[in-house]
């Protein structure tokens, strides 16, 4: 998935690293993990420079695709499903 990408600095050809997953969320104090794990990961394609030295990271082009839906009970509407309430109508799935 190599693509000819021009360094943002220089102007050399970058050379694609790797595809690599990146966790989102942050370890909280009170839930520690948690929040990592239900956040997920986004993929990103890693380039870097081999004149200066720049790394650069794009959205993955095999990670366009949403994350699975599931849809509200209560209202109907379609979400991510790794939230624990409708962002919608606050529905509570833990109850």
């Amino acid at each position: 998935m190599s693509k000819n990408m021009p360094c943002l600095r220089c102007g050399h050809e970058m050379n694609h690293i790797k595809t690599e997953k990146l966790q989102l969320g942050q370890t909280g104090w009170i839930l520690g993990d948690l929040p990592n794990l239900l956040a997920g990961a986004m993929e990103v394609d890693i380039y870097t420079c081999p004149n200066c030295g720049k790394l650069e990271f794009y959205l993955a082009e095999e990670a366009e695709e949403e994350l699975p839906q599931k849809q509200c009970p209560n209202c109907g509407k379609k979400h991510d499903f790794d939230y624990p309430k409708c962002p919608f109508c606050k529905y509570d799935y833990g109850k």
